[in-house]
């Protein structure tokens, strides 16, 4: 989907700002924030998929102006929630008011028909989707052209194992674009390179 979580390539925010050797946690209940996630996911809970998809529906003002644990924590509470192992009632009764979720999800999407393998060389085109459900495909590179550098073994296919809907496993290839074609009036002559799923791309020409 396309949401304020894919700023990734986009122009008019900005510098990246950052503060040099931060502390990685500020409070006690970000550490406990953080153990949430790689617990639930350990414990067969929620999957990686699933934990992502509701960061990304989070209303853009909420995403904006929470900082990375408050994401974390809306994401667990959220599908704990949906999954009914525990209520808004709950979370508000422990926060001591009102606890701010992530939208309703949406359906998902299988395997794309005629998604095919590639190898090292090969000339690829990134198919030009919009998937109103959860995608691990980076705006900027949609409709652009690059060459397979690598693979990677299969892995389950996030658009379908974040909504639960069965799917082929999928390997993603590493594909190399010219930073030149995926920001033609402002960038410098660099390779930038992308993990791309198999369902995510189709042969160039």
């Amino acid at each position: 989907m396309d949401g304020m979580h894919d700023l990734g390539g986009k122009q008019g925010f900005g510098p990246v700002r950052f503060v040099r050797n931060a502390p990685v946690f500020h409070a006690d209940w970000e550490i406990r924030a953080n153990a949430m996630y790689p617990l639930a996911v350990s414990v067969g809970l929620i999957n990686m998929d699933e934990y992502r998809y509701a960061i990304e529906r989070m209303a853009p003002r909420h995403y904006v102006a929470a900082t990375y644990y408050e994401r974390s924590l809306t994401s667990v509470a959220t599908l704990m929630v949906e999954k009914g192992w525990v209520t808004t009632g709950d979370l508000a009764l422990n926060a001591g008011g009102s606890f701010p979720l992530a939208a309703p999800g949406v359906a998902g999407r299988s395997n794309v028909d005629g998604a095919q393998d590639y190898k090292v060389g090969d000339r690829v085109r990134v198919r030009d989707d919009w998937v109103s459900g959860h995608v691990r495909l980076p705006a900027y590179v949609r409709g652009k052209s690059g060459e397979v550098v690598g693979c990677s073994p299969p892995y389950p296919f996030p658009d379908a194992h974040a909504h639960g809907i069965e799917a082929a496993p999928e390997p993603t290839f590493d594909v190399r674009f010219r930073a030149e074609d995926l920001w033609p009036d402002s960038s410098d002559a660099a390779y930038v390179h992308v993990a791309i799923f198999r369902s995510y791309l189709r042969p160039e020409g």
